[in-house]
Parts: structure tokens; sequence; C-alpha cells
């Protein structure tokens, strides 16, 4: 079982456990001879009972002093899912609503005229509503490892890969701070790779970059993406949340001359993304329900075979063994009360 202790040296109380064998603690009263009297199997059992119990309870407080744990371990085990990475888009585009407009703006529950409009339904920022759907899609990945990062101006590490969902969960709840200017989509996708270095390869391994945006990547990084993305093996989905007007990424340039990275950014993204060499599928959602519908799919997708380990943290056990004694010793202050005097 593991099983450690924090003062070692306390151990040495263990000495006072023998004590009991050697003395029952009952009151001795003088009797005739009864050496002709036949022997009483239940009272040396009873006797006997007692005795141990008293080893018990001497034994318990000893091991509780020395602090009783039981070491952190780990184990193998066998489910349906995958390595997440959960790249989360964190420039200021974000805390807007899929209309383009702040979620508390002037035009939200308002006519031209300023005046409250009865019944208007408050919107939600993009980021909200990635937030809100992302925790009720990891609700429903009870077997995977995952991690989460952003990236705006620069790429920021927030959780590892973990198979503790309550934790994710927080991670997720972190990324509502106030959001950056800029968009630096190559920095984040370093970020969300590295987290499978040093991981062995026993499912599917998923970055799931969630954005409402693109940004031009440089040569030098294209070609680091496409080598880390064949040696990591990493399966890449983008959920595009395309602002109401805006260009998308699979619309086409109607004028040459806006054919360009520059012009165009989610489109030559997409185009990059295709040319990677590893699996990829994009999703544009324009509405929080097409955001649910897209997570919802990746979700299906997903549930292959998958070989992890689980990590057992260390547990204190001195409590127990502290309730195990008093318990014990309730039980022979009980008896001896019970004795007879003379």
């Amino acid at each position: 079982m593991n099983l450690a202790v924090n003062t070692p040296w306390a151990l040495s109380g263990l000495v006072l456990a023998l004590l009991p064998l050697f003395n029952n603690g009952m009151r001795s009263s003088p009797a005739p001879w009864t050496a002709l009297i036949p022997g009483d199997t239940l009272s040396a059992f009873v006797v006997c009972c007692l005795r141990l119990c008293a080893v018990a309870a001497i034994a318990g407080l000893v091991l509780g002093i020395a602090g009783l744990h039981r070491t952190e371990q780990s184990r193998e085990r066998i489910g349906h899912g995958a390595h997440i990475v959960l790249l989360l888009d964190r420039s200021s585009s974000m805390d807007n609503t899929f209309a383009g407009r702040a979620p508390n703006g002037v035009d939200d529950g308002k006519d031209a005229g300023g005046r409250a409009m009865h019944g208007a339904i408050a919107e939600e920022s993009k980021a909200t509503a990635a937030r809100r759907l992302l925790t009720d899609f990891v609700k429903q990945r009870q077997n995977d490892l995952i991690g989460v990062a952003e990236y705006s101006t620069s790429s920021l590490f927030v959780m590892p890969l973990t198979e503790n969902k309550n934790a994710v969960q927080a991670a997720i709840a972190a990324t509502a701070t106030p959001a950056l200017g800029f968009t630096h989509v190559s920095k984040g996708l370093g970020m969300a790779i590295s987290f499978f270095e040093q991981q062995p390869v026993t499912g599917s391994r998923i970055v799931l970059l969630v954005s409402d945006g693109a940004a031009a990547i440089d040569h030098d990084s294209e070609q680091k993406l496409r080598l880390w993305f064949k040696q990591q093996q990493v399966r890449l989905y983008w959920i595009f949340l395309r602002t109401a007007g805006s260009p998308g990424i699979f619309d086409q340039p109607e004028d040459s001359r806006a054919d360009n990275a520059g012009a165009m950014p989610e489109l030559y993204l997409h185009k990059f993304f295709l040319g990677l060499g590893s699996p990829y599928q994009a999703y544009e959602a324009e509405s929080p329900d097409a955001l649910k519908q897209a997570i919802a799919d990746i979700n299906q997708l997903e549930n292959l075979p998958m070989h992890y380990v689980e990590r057992i943290p260390k547990q204190d056990l001195s409590a127990v063994c502290y309730s195990i004694a008093a318990f014990l010793l309730l039980v022979l202050f009980g008896v001896k009360f019970c004795e007879v005097k003379r």
C-alpha cells in the first residue's frame, strides 16, 4: 500500500504497545485456591480481546504521532478519450458579442433614441460563450487529459495536461481576465504543441483553437509549426468565432488585390493549416448555438481508446489512526467502568 511516516523516530513508541501483553489492566482480588474449577474459555477469550484492543490503541496513537500516510502513487488506466490542449484567443475582440459590439453596449436593449426596449435579451461576449461551452465540454470528457493555454500579444501557460477536471474548469474560468489588443497565433500554437513534449503517445493528441481572428505567420514560424505538428503527431481543430459581417475562413476575395495574408488573414491561416500535413478540421461559428454544435461534433469525433497514467495524491492517515485509537480507548474505559470493586 506504499505506507510511510513523516517522523520515523516516533515509531520507537511502538515498544509501549507490548505492555498490555504483560498486564491485563484489571484489579486483582484475593480468592481461594481455584485449581479444581474448570477453565473458563469465555473469560480467557474476553481477556485476550481486551489486551489486543489495548495493543491496537497504543499502536494507533503512536502511528498518528509519527504521521502515517499513503505515498503518492500512479496507475495506468485505459479509457476512451484524447490528450487535448484548449488554446484560447484572448485578443480584445473576444470581449465583444458575435454582433461585434460590447455585451453591455448602449445598443444592447435600447433603441436609436436611447430608450429602453422591454423584453430585450442581453448578449454574451464570444469569450463568455466559449468559456461556458468549453466548461460543459470538459464535463463530458471524463477520461481525457486536458490542458489550457492562451495567446494574445504573447502566449500564456495556464494549466498543464491533467485528468483533474475541476482544475481544468477553474483554469477556463480564470480566462475571464481583461484581454489585450493583439493576436499572435504562432506563439500560441507553439505553446500548445509544447504540452505534448515528454508525454507518451497513447491516444489522440488534439489542439482545439478557439479564436475570432487571425494574423499573418512569418515564414520561419510556418516551418517550425509544420515540423512540430508532425513530430508530436497533433491534430488541429479550429473553431472560428465569426463576427457578423466580417470575412470568414472560407470566403474568397472578390478583388485580386485583396488576395493576400494582410487583407484576409483568416483565409490564409486556414490555407496554412490545410498544408500542415497533420489532420485538420475547421468550424465557423457565427452564434453561441453554432459554437455549441462545433464542440459537440468534436466531442463525438475524438473518442478513441487511450492509455494514460492516473496520479493518486498523498493521503494522510494520521486522523484514521487517532479515530481508531479513540474508539478502542472508549471500549477499554467502558470495560474498566463495569469492573466489580470489592
